[in-house]
Formats: C-alpha cells, structure tokens, sequence
C-alpha cells in the first residue's frame, strides 16, 4: 500500500500577519461624537474637504476620451512634470526621466515597497517611533521584522534593508533639520541600507524658520541620489485624494527594480489622473490658496486648544497638531467626543503617543468655528 503523502496545515491569512486597522477602534467615539446637538466635528483623519483645483478637475474632463492601456512608467509628459516641479519647489537637482515613476497613491506604493524591493523573512525595516502605520503593514506584509527607533544608535549593529524617514511627520509635524538628514543619509550608504523618505507634507509647513528640506536635496545628499527614493503625493496639497495621484524619485537603480516588478503586476497610473497630475503641479497658485486655507483653521484650532488647557508639541508643519494635557489618549479622545470632537489617539501611531492625540485640521471653516467654540465655552 503506498504511503500517503503528510497533510500540510492550511497557511495562514495574510491579514494575520497585520496589525488591527486602527480606526475601527474610533466607532464608538465616533458614535458618541455625533450624538451632540450641533453634530459632529470629524479631526480625526487628515481627509481633504477644499474643492479640487479647476485645473486638475479640467485636465481630467480634457482626457475622459482614453481607450488605451497607459504604460507603468508614465507619460513622458507627466515624469518630466515631476521633475520641473522637485526642482522648481524643493531644489532638487541631477533627476532625469528614469530617477522618477508615478503611482497609484503614496499609501500603496508605501504598503508594497518591502514586497517589490524584495525584503521578506529575516530581513529588518526601520521606522520612526511615532509613524505613520503603513510602514508597519508594509513589513508585516512579507513576512520581515520591523523596529521603531528615532536614533541611529537605537538600531545597534542591525543592517536594515530598508531604514523610512518622514519628514514631516505623520503624526506629529515635526521637521527633521538638514543635518540630521545628512548624517542619516551617510550612516544608510555605509552599510547598503535603503533609505526612503516620506515626504507628502513637505509642502505643509507654517514655522519659516524651520522648513523642511527634501532628502534629494543637494545639501543633504551631495548631489547623489544613490541609494535614495523619496515619496510624494498630491493628495493634500491638491486636494486629489480621491485622483490617487503620487510618485516616488531617487535613485534611478531602485527606480528601474519598483519599475520591473510593477510591470508585471500591472500596477499603472490611469492616463486621465497623469494629465491631472501634469496640471496640478504645473499650478504653484492654488496651492498657495489651500496652505492659506489650512494656515488659518490651524491657528484657530491650536489658539482653542492651548486656551483649553493643552500643550502643543512639534506641529512645525503637516495638518495635524500634536496635543497633550498629560493623560492617557483614550481618555482624550472620550473627553472631547462628549464635546462632538473626534480625534485620533496618539498609540495608533506608536506606543510613545500613548498620551497625545492628533488633530487634523482638514475640516470645514464651519466645522472648525463650531470645535473652537466647544473647546472655549
């Protein structure tokens, strides 16, 4: 009688690899927030409610007509956008057409970039202690380990593949100076370590003497990209979230490697959003409206706060305030949802946020009025 061959366990989900979805947590506070009689103030997430600009909404109506399959590196047209505007804003220099490739929103291009650069199992990604949690999604995801540190002497003699600066910061605003970045740059390419930058708020600062500074910057990185991408997205500073528009530059080696494997998974910009793209970053005006917008419901909502007995941390840039009163964040979050107030704890951002909360400011000029009165009354 043959042997039969041994049974094997069924795998695991992948979705057990991945931490819990941290808003589903807010249902209940959220249920509470809009119990209030004058309805709910959401400054929980960092969604864009501004009209999106005419030009992008006229470049997408222009190319409604689009039969074709696009290709995944992009429309000459579009890369070369990106590059006028990295080099026209932000200062970079030395990209060219094959150091730059747009995707489908920074959050998946986030998500996937351990997979598509290869990282798996017994490999090391590190990221800020307080961050944004899809750099975490994106290493569980293959299955590597993952370690929260803000220093370099905090990863000890670890070689990670993959070291994610954000500057600045998601949640806390704060913005990394030129040094720091350069040391961060050099310590990276002694030991072969991938550094990527998160930078989709590079655009949203409101301290003049602390701007942040692209790490393709020729004073951060001497005017070499090697070993470097950084990553965009107009999804704020457009207001195109819902376009899905972003990209990421560097490095043209690790461009081509996200390129390859993006090819074969078929992961390509829609050609409408890359028209509308070309046209929102040819426009510097409207994005001088919207940081003015965002400027003026900031000083209101961190003026509310402060006066309501909280302490403002970093909040140099980003749209978000950092706030603490020295206690638990779930404590704050029910506080101010008796109030009509949703925010989001500071521990879905790490467990050094344990005492904060994260205050958007992508709301309504109403909404914004009506949490300011709540918080002073």
């Amino acid at each position: 009688m043959a042997e039969e061959a041994p049974t094997r366990p069924p795998a695991a989900p992948v979705s057990r690899r991945l931490p819990d979805f941290p808003w589903d947590k807010l249902t209940s506070f959220a249920a509470r927030a809009r119990e209030h009689g004058d309805g709910i103030v959401d400054l929980s997430v960092g969604t864009p409610i501004d009209p999106t600009p005419q030009v992008a909404q006229d470049a997408l109506i222009a190319a409604a007509d689009n039969p074709g399959y696009p290709v995944t590196i992009g429309k000459v047209e579009t890369r070369q956008a990106i590059i006028d505007w990295m080099t026209r804003t932000l200062g970079v220099t030395g990209l060219g057409l094959d150091g730059v490739l747009p995707v489908i929103g920074s959050k998946e291009l986030i998500a996937s970039l351990p997979l598509h650069l290869g990282v798996g199992p017994g490999d090391l990604v590190v990221h800020p202690r307080l961050a944004y949690p899809t750099y975490e999604v994106g290493t569980a995801l293959v299955g590597a380990d993952s370690l929260a540190a803000d220093s370099l002497t905090a990863i000890g003699p670890s070689v990670p593949k993959i070291l994610w600066i954000n500057s600045p910061s998601n949640p806390t605003g704060k913005v990394l100076p030129v040094d720091h970045l350069k040391k961060v740059v050099d310590w990276c390419r002694q030991r072969g370590t991938i550094l990527v930058s998160d930078e989709c708020y590079i655009e949203m600062s409101w301290d003049a003497d602390n701007q942040p500074v692209s790490v393709l910057h020729p004073d951060v990185c001497g005017g070499s990209h090697e070993g470097i991408i950084a990553v965009h997205s107009l999804s704020k500073r457009s207001n195109l979230a819902g376009y899905r528009c972003a990209f990421v530059a560097g490095d043209t080696a690790l461009i081509g490697e996200l390129l390859a494997v993006r090819k074969n998974l078929g992961l390509q910009m829609p050609g409408p959003q890359q028209l509308a793209m070309i046209a929102a970053l040819d426009d510097d005006a409207h994005v001088v409206d919207q940081h003015a917008r965002y400027a003026a419901r900031r000083a209101k909502l961190k003026d509310a706060l402060e006066r309501s007995g909280f302490r403002i941390d970093n909040s140099e840039a980003s749209l978000y305030l950092w706030a603490t009163r020295g206690e638990d964040c779930w404590q704050t979050v029910e506080s101010l949802a008796e109030l009509g107030i949703l925010v989001a704890p500071g521990d879905f951002y790490g467990a050094a946020g344990h005492e904060h909360v994260r205050v958007a400011f992508t709301a309504t000029d109403e909404r914004v009025e009506a949490a300011v009165r709540r918080l002073t009354r």
